[in-house]
């Protein structure tokens, strides 16, 4: 099987609107757009808790810290959450928490739950493999092809290199220990190529 299809800005909206008009709206928004803006792998996802992303005031925080338990190849890790996704994450957790269950949170066992939990489950989030099935049915469903839980990520890494960020800044954003690593998820598009010849 090839690599995870890289999203266009146009196919990113048409997910999002699908995904608007059906169960769980604000949860699914979340979970596409937490891979698509800070590029993290869909097992960390599954891993986060409350704790992770509130901060004591029951704010968002701008940055998460991975244990080594909750990434890939046990090396931990912080990511950055821009702030459009600080208000998608903020807007999701006013689904299951008001602002001032929120922020009273801190030191109960609430605060370990998971940030993304099951139906069957509030408590207990997905595993990586159940949520990878959640979001290729998220894409199958809105008529995006050869799409995975991976796309988000590499449609991130790709974004970026788009806009000129170096290498060893994409190695940090995204957890990789080898520049070969994050070559292999970028993707030139025809319009980046386009550019590129007209530079001559």
């Amino acid at each position: 099987m090839g690599q995870a299809r890289v999203l266009s800005e146009r196919e990113i909206r048409r997910v999002l609107l699908w995904r608007a008009a059906i169960k769980h709206a604000a949860r699914n928004k979340a979970l596409i757009l937490i891979t698509h803006l800070s590029g993290m792998r869909v097992g960390e996802v599954a891993a986060l808790r409350i704790v992770d992303v509130v901060d004591r005031d029951g704010a968002v925080r701008s940055e998460v810290s991975l244990s080594a338990e909750q990434t890939k190849g046990r090396h931990g890790r912080v990511v950055l959450l821009p702030k459009r996704l600080q208000l998608v994450l903020a807007e999701y957790l006013a689904t299951r928490f008001t602002a001032a269950e929120l922020s009273a949170l801190r030191g109960t066992e609430q605060e370990n739950w998971a940030l993304f939990p099951t139906q069957k489950h509030p408590k207990r989030g997905f595993t990586a493999n159940t949520l990878a099935q959640l979001f290729g049915h998220i894409y199958k469903s809105a008529g995006i092809d050869g799409a995975s839980s991976h796309s988000g990520r590499r449609t991130f890494i790709t974004a970026l290199a788009d806009r000129g960020v170096g290498v060893r800044v994409l190695m940090e954003l995204a957890g990789h220990r080898s520049p070969a690593v994050t070559m292999r998820y970028i993707d030139a598009s025809p319009a980046v190529k386009r550019s590129a010849v007209e530079l001559i």
